[in-house]
């Protein structure tokens, strides 16, 4: 399967639950538009267990082919923002593959799906994404993490928990084990704790830039460059229409542009 098409009624109580766990005051009503990064929340796609892979996520060789790699991770993304998403009114969400490539880095073998969603609202498409995946082996050697920079002009500090870790994937239906069960991240995915979902770095990324720039995101691109896990906390940078995590001893998590 290489396209497949889900429908929602983007209910604002769900929006409304996600506010509530990141702090956020606005508060979604239908009709209103939504934060940006918010449609994660949204276009569930269910299994059964017998259907799940060993780390939680909807096993490979339906929509996802099999790599043959038995770990799993989001690497980077980008988002064209054309309109307001809104809260409330019923939306499809068509999903594709665009392309698959393989390689060999210090890790061993790798290989990088891109995904393509578009979402639309009333006959529009108000919103296309690119995810890229990128799947390897077990152990093998990480690379060192880059540092972050400290030229910012503007920062805030990120505060991230057992409590956070789990809301978010229940409002996101990730049931991947690296967010909740920390003998799994350790002892099968060498993680030194549980891990900080991406798509939360970027979702707390792009609330930040949405007001640093003080109108509606038109553009994000954004990359993962190190796992942040817990017990740490991190801090939001901004400068210039570039936002990055900066995890312990400097290291950068994550980086976007936004404009």
């Amino acid at each position: 399967m290489t396209e497949q098409t889900l429908t929602d009624v983007m209910d604002p109580a769900r929006a409304r639950a996600l506010q509530a766990a990141l702090g956020v005051d606005v508060t979604a009503e239908a009709g209103r538009a939504l934060p940006p990064f918010f449609h994660h929340i949204y276009f569930w796609d269910p299994q059964p267990p017998e259907n799940l892979g060993r780390d939680g996520h909807p096993a490979v060789g339906g929509f996802l082919a099999d790599m043959g790699l038995p770990r799993r991770m989001w690497a980077a993304g980008r988002l064209l923002f054309h309109a307001p998403l809104l809260a409330g009114v019923q939306a499809d969400k068509t999903r594709m593959i665009e392309g698959v490539t393989r390689k060999t880095g210090r890790s061993g073998p790798l290989a990088f799906v891109r995904i393509r969603h578009d979402i639309r609202q009333r006959g529009t498409v108000v919103l296309t994404e690119w995810q890229d995946l990128v799947y390897r082996e077990d152990g093998g050697a990480a690379a060192a993490p880059p540092q972050a920079r400290v030229d910012e002009t503007h920062r805030e500090d990120a505060h991230f928990n057992n409590t956070l870790l789990f809301r978010y994937s229940a409002l996101t239906f990730n049931g991947h084990r690296i967010h909740y069960d920390a003998d799994y991240a350790r002892e099968v995915e060498g993680y030194d704790g549980l891990v900080s979902h991406g798509p939360l770095l970027a979702q707390r990324l792009m609330l930040m830039g949405e007001r640093m720039l003080d109108r509606s995101l038109t553009e994000v691109n954004y990359r993962a460059t190190s796992p942040l896990t817990l017990p740490h906390s991190a801090t939001l940078c901004w400068a210039d229409g570039t936002a990055w995590v900066r995890g312990p001893h400097g290291v950068q998590c994550m980086i976007a542009q936004m404009r």
